[in-house]
């Protein structure tokens, strides 16, 4: 790749190659064991890009199975600076539709058994999650599906769950009351993972179903469904993804996510 540009990487994977004119394969090693698969690394707009396929090459990993440490630190060690997740969410609120986007600025992570920090000792290290995602990559988000003519939501908060199975009626009513508007099961630690590693995210929610127990007269989510409405949407995401791809900087100066380790230690 060329050297002193930006490296951007997406996580996703099968359905996105078709924006890369070439793109080169490897499979990749870290010190926290293999990540979910191989590598991308192509073009778009004389941009350098990485794509990884989140839950597997032939998507055979569950979210509660993902190695998300390995991922996050393969993009690392591919000099990715800039990370793009998008992922399949779930709506808790009317007014977010099945087919709109989702630029989520807060998390809630209601995970259980997942490992969530590269910081294990010897140096206490306690990264700021205050402000999870990159406002400077949201706003170009949002710029590019309003040119996009994309149906879309500039913020929201996210609430992560386990997984695999989703949520009970009470749940899901639960968290509509506690003000969140999108369900998912991989932003976190993924997100998190990556601030620890100064990078920049973003999170692209593409909504593919009311929770369950939201609307009466709805049936509960199921997993058919959620997939029917991703791949109607994977067109919408291949060109909000170029465009916010073009108009990434190669310089970061409007955001603090390059130093979100500064105030982090106890020394």
């Amino acid at each position: 790749m060329s050297e002193n540009q930006v490296v951007i990487g997406v996580f996703g994977g099968t359905g996105f190659y078709s924006l890369l004119d070439k793109f080169e394969e490897s499979l990749v090693e870290t010190p926290y064991g293999a990540p979910s698969g191989k590598l991308i690394k192509g073009k778009i707009a004389d941009k350098n890009v990485v794509f990884m396929a989140r839950h597997g090459d032939k998507h055979e990993l569950p979210p509660h199975k993902i190695n998300y440490r390995a991922n996050v630190y393969a993009m690392h060690q591919a000099g990715v600076t800039r990370l793009i997740s998008p992922c399949a969410a779930g709506s808790l609120v009317k007014e977010v539709k099945p087919g709109d986007f989702v630029f989520c600025d807060q998390y809630i992570d209601r995970t259980k058994n997942r490992i969530d920090t590269f910081y294990d000792g010897p140096i206490s290290t306690h990264v700021s999650a205050a402000n999870p995602y990159c406002d400077e990559l949201r706003h170009i988000a949002i710029t590019g599906a309003k040119q996009a003519n994309i149906s879309h939501h500039p913020d929201g908060n996210i609430v992560v769950i386990e997984g695999p199975r989703f949520s009970t009626k009470a749940e899901s009513k639960w968290y509509s009351s506690m003000g969140l508007q999108v369900i998912n099961m991989t932003q976190y630690p993924e997100i998190h993972l990556a601030r620890e590693l100064q990078m920049c995210t973003l999170n692209i929610s593409l909504i593919t179903d009311y929770d369950a127990g939201l609307i009466d007269n709805i049936e509960p989510v199921s997993h058919e469904k959620v997939m029917e409405i991703f791949s109607q949407n994977l067109s919408n995401l291949r060109i909000l993804l170029e465009k916010i791809i073009k108009q990434i900087p190669n310089e970061r100066s409007k955001c603090t996510c390059s130093t979100s380790l500064k105030h982090a230690r106890i020394t």
